[in-house]
């Protein structure tokens, strides 16, 4: 049975990245709302407890039920957690006097305890927090301070139970990922054995279990998350995966055409759906963002199961949903609040018939490259940017027309064969252009012009978690813009987005 870490989530921005830390370990771990636990607690080898940002004083402070985790599963408490075991165990937790938040320096209390065993003294943490731990809760032993902060780190006697008020996740804690490592691999004696070929093995092994017979229609999109998801199925049911490619009309340039072409050389047994019309008469007219993501799912699904009926015995809809659409899909109340729905996360609705399976659903981005490379498929494809499910529904603010995508295709051509003949493609994790809802003033030769204005979007980032604008080279953005504007007709402005997520998200819609 694959050992695993729960990873109890109180809010904080930071935890995510305590997923990947764990998972860049080699230890698999999975992310749930504090209120809403895993049925099966005791399934687990040890429980970490996020940050948060509220303060466990407040009225409306998030309440875990420990009692069948605290001394019995080794336990870490992050921040808030660590504040928490300490305020309702018999602490005292007080707002700071002294403001708690960036660079700090640990002087360890005794160097040779497990838990910080490899830490060098003075070791580099990262504060973040408004309240600090005055008094640590019954029975337990302090193991590390700080400067400003007395109790930055603890352990109940008795009970693999652990506390820290700094966070070991974030990069300004130099040595945070030991640290980890001290309580997962050296505490909670768990093995380092989830790696991209055993996650093929376990999930190929699943999927045969779990599919049987059965037919899985799959929705491909060209894009990375898909295609490894096809290739887990193809390698799991072989001839009884029927993969659809569907033109929603809101597509790259040529993209249609030139993704068949390039599954035909993959073995997959793939059809492609021209449904242009069906996609755009149900946008007609629409400018809501969520409403255009809702009908494009809606559309997807009718086109699936038009699809599906057309195959005996298909039984399951195939998808390549990964663990950022699912974590941002989450709304619970306090710790995360849901920044976009996804076409392809929150199930199906009751008349249709196929059951769902996303084999990819528990990794972030980076991992699912990594599987696709153990797996051995093309390192061009796995190189792909990430494309939107939405597609240039969501890159076109406002309502969508045949002509804003004509523009915005021909824009999107021209800028990522640009970054390809400039060899800035693999230097950029995401890239596209957004098609504004304002018209510019402008003069072509003698002529007033009153065009539209586009966007231009290239973002560096490991998972899609976050991800930082690139610093593109003056020279490539001024030829872009100029190619732009003297060959798509209806364009005179091109700007360029030094936007960050957060607080920015990488799509404006």
């Amino acid at each position: 049975m694959q050992e695993k870490v729960l990873i109890l989530d109180f809010g904080s921005q930071y935890t995510q990245l305590i997923a990947r830390r764990v998972r860049e370990l080699f230890i698999y771990c999975e992310i749930y709302p504090y209120n809403n636990p895993p049925e099966k607690i005791s399934s687990f080898k040890a429980v970490i407890l996020s940050g948060s940002p509220f303060s466990v004083r407040s009225k409306d402070a998030p309440h875990p039920n420990l009692s069948l985790i605290k001394g019995k599963i080794p336990l870490l408490g992050v921040c808030y957690g660590a504040q928490y075991l300490a305020h309702f165990f018999g602490g005292k937790v007080s707002p700071s006097d002294t403001r708690e938040y960036g660079r700090a320096q640990i002087s360890l209390v005794d160097s040779q305890v497990l838990f910080l065993k490899d830490i060098t003294e003075n070791s580099q943490v990262w504060m973040s927090h408004a309240d600090t731990i005055l008094n640590l809760p019954e029975g337990a032993e302090l193991l590390a301070s700080t400067e400003d902060v007395e109790n930055a780190a603890f352990k109940i006697k008795g009970e693999e139970t652990y506390g820290i008020q700094f966070h070991p996740e974030v990069y300004h804690s130099t040595e945070g990922k030991q640290i980890l490592q001290n309580f997962l691999v050296h505490i909670a004696d768990i093995k380092q054995e989830w790696t991209p070929d055993s996650f093929v093995d376990k999930t190929i092994s699943e999927l045969k279990e779990k599919i049987e017979d059965d037919k899985v229609i799959l929705g491909l999109s060209g894009g990375v998350d898909s295609s490894v998801a096809a290739m887990l199925l193809h390698k799991a049911i072989g001839a009884n995966l029927n993969c659809i490619f569907v033109n929603n009309g809101l597509l790259r340039k040529n993209e249609f055409v030139e993704v068949l072409k390039q599954y035909s050389g993959m073995g997959l047994n793939v059809k492609g759906v021209d449904a242009t019309e069906q996609f755009l008469n149900a946008l007609g007219g629409v400018s809501d963002p969520e409403t255009k993501r809702k009908i494009i799912g809606k559309t997807f699904i009718d086109v699936f199961e038009s699809e599906a009926n057309k195959i005996n015995g298909a039984k399951w809809l195939g998808q390549g949903t990964i663990y950022p659409d699912v974590i941002e899909s989450i709304s619970v109340k306090g710790p995360s609040a849901t920044i976009k729905s996804h076409h392809n996360v929150g199930g199906l609705p009751d008349y249709m018939k196929l059951e769902l399976v996303e084999p990819l659903r528990m990794l972030f981005k980076d991992e699912v490259r990594r599987v696709g490379k153990s797996m051995g498929m093309d390192a061009e494809l796995l190189g792909r940017h990430p494309f939107p499910g939405p597609g240039l529904a969501i890159r076109i603010l406002g309502d969508i027309t045949p002509d804003k995508i004509r523009i915005l295709q021909e824009v999107d051509s021209i800028f990522i064969t640009g970054l390809k003949s400039w060899d800035l493609y693999n230097d950029v994790w995401q890239a596209g252009a957004i098609f504004l809802p304002v018209n510019s003033v402008g003069v072509m030769g003698d002529e007033r012009t009153y065009e539209n204005c586009v966007a231009l979007r290239a973002v560096q980032s490991t998972d899609g978690m976050t991800a930082d604008w690139v610093d593109l080279p003056y020279k490539f953005l001024q030829k872009i813009s100029n190619e732009i504007i003297n060959n798509v007709k209806g364009v005179n402005r091109v700007v360029y987005d030094i936007s960050s997520k957060p607080p920015a998200t990488i799509e404006w819609e």
